[in-house]
């Protein structure tokens, strides 16, 4: 089963880079050096930042849809200009050797299928979850710290 693996777009967080770590601080936004790699897993290009690159914490609201399962959680951004991540049939590489939470919407945005996964085997999930009709896109976590990691579409 051929998908599709995206990033988020970097335009969204734009406006934030130029904020003062105060005014970052009073939207609950904090601005960090990347000090390990892995560590920092930046959510538009996926894939881990620098050790020394400035990165921003902050929450994002990856299923905005109005069903029981809208929720947000906190993501790494990178500060300098990138390309978001958009590939078919390639796993991004932030994904390897992370345990990962899968989640698979229908077409009402409410979970059908979910597992927890290691990264290296991630398609084989990614194959079984597409078997099912119902799966329309599916949402990739980190399951240790729970944090949105990128979209699955299939194609």
């Amino acid at each position: 089963m051929s998908f599709r693996a995206t990033g988020l777009s970097q335009s969204q967080f734009e406006p934030l880079f130029a904020m003062s770590d105060t005014a970052l601080a009073a939207q609950g936004i904090q601005r960090m050096i990347a000090d390990e790699k892995p560590g920092f897993p930046c959510r538009v290009t996926l894939e881990d930042a620098e050790p020394g690159e400035s990165v921003l914490l902050l929450a994002f609201e990856h299923q905005p849809a109005r069903s029981p399962y809208r929720a947000s959680g906190p993501i790494f951004v990178r500060e300098r200009r990138v390309q978001a991540f958009d590939a078919v049939d390639l796993v991004p590489q932030a994904l390897r050797g992370r345990m990962l939470s899968l989640r698979g919407y229908d077409a009402q945005d409410c979970i059908v299928e979910a597992d927890v996964v290691s990264g290296d085997t991630v398609e084989e999930a990614i194959t079984q979850f597409f078997a099912n009709g119902d799966v329309r896109y599916i949402h990739v976590h980190n399951a240790k710290r729970g944090c949105y990691a990128c979209r699955i579409d299939r194609t």
